[in-house]
């Protein structure tokens, strides 16, 4: 039983849970997503299911299966789970329901992106999606960067929309990152991973694929030091768009790793970055944690060179 980030599995009680880890051991690290409730807005298989946000499910979680929570995470025994429900495997299913994730999964394989390496994650990979749901769409391993990139050049043919003002700004209310509105905005608008398919909001999420996983030297000793802000140069963000993003660096830190969305993606290789967030100690690696917190409030990163702000 291999299970990854964007995987979701429910256990005995039926709960949904999202995989946000990459570790292979007797427990997921995952998080609460839907739980059954008779009187839920979501329908799937001819029950009714209600969405979690993050303190509801840590407060249900606590109330109902104190046995789950850890210091850091949800940790949930694999002896607990009876369904597994995976991105690749559901493509084909939610295609059927979506037009625009059909038209989006066509475009991307006619440009040249393998099947094998989409899927699809969130609501439409559990059946649970409503009319306003995005479309949160998943590529494994090396084709992320050619998918990314075919997006960006879809955009100026007018093929796949840039998302407009109203939305970015709502998309920035959502996260309220540690960022001025412009600055959040030239990041994001640089990252491409962002459009519109017909009307429909889609997000391109990266997935390390089988082999790129067995690459993660998994830290066995941990150690909090405190809040740090460090301005440091990146030799190394082949994966700033994992979960988490990972920014190799040299200055004051060995790597600066981000737990919220909002950061990944921020910066790339030989740029100058400043981060602010919880120095820690990983091994005998020194690295700077952003998103300790669910708000990531104090915490953030930026490319100081995109900003022009060297």
């Amino acid at each position: 039983m291999r299970l990854r980030i964007r995987d979701f599995f429910i256990n005995k009680d039926g709960w949904i849970f999202a995989v946000v880890g990459y570790e292979d051991r007797d427990y997921i690290n995952g998080m609460l997503r839907y739980i059954p409730d008779e009187h839920g807005e979501r329908e799937r298989d001819g029950e009714r299911y209600r969405k979690l946000e993050f303190n509801d499910a840590i407060e249900f979680i606590r109330e109902n299966k104190p046995e789950y929570l850890s210091k850091e995470a949800l940790l949930i025994s694999k002896r607990d789970i009876k369904e597994i429900l995976k991105p690749e495997k559901e493509l084909k299913n939610a295609m059927r329901r979506s037009r625009d994730l059909k038209k989006l999964v066509c475009i991307l394989s006619e440009a040249g992106v393998s099947k094998e390496a989409m899927g699809i994650t969130g609501s439409r990979l559990l059946n649970l999606e409503t009319d306003s749901s995005d479309i949160d769409f998943v590529i494994y391993g090396e084709e992320w960067q050619r998918a990314r990139e075919i997006i960006k050049n879809l955009k100026r043919g007018k093929i796949i929309r840039d998302l407009d003002e109203d939305t970015w700004k709502k998309i920035y209310e959502k996260r309220r990152p540690e960022l001025s509105f412009e600055e959040f905005l030239t990041h994001e608008k640089r990252k491409g991973n962002r459009g519109m398919i017909g009307e429909r909001y889609f997000d391109l999420l990266y997935v390390r694929d089988w082999e790129e996983i067995e690459e993660i030297n998994f830290p066995t000793k941990k150690e909090k030091i405190g809040v740090k802000k460090v301005r440091a140069s990146v030799s190394n963000a082949r994966y700033a768009f994992d979960s988490p993003a990972i920014y190799e660096v040299r200055g004051d830190v060995d790597t600066v790793v981000s737990f919220t969305h909002t950061y990944t993606g921020q910066c790339f290789e030989g740029e100058v970055i400043e981060a602010k967030g919880v120095l820690e100690k990983w091994d005998e690696k020194e690295v700077l944690v952003v998103g300790t917190t669910r708000e990531a409030k104090g915490e953030y990163i930026k490319s100081l060179s995109l900003l022009g702000e060297l």
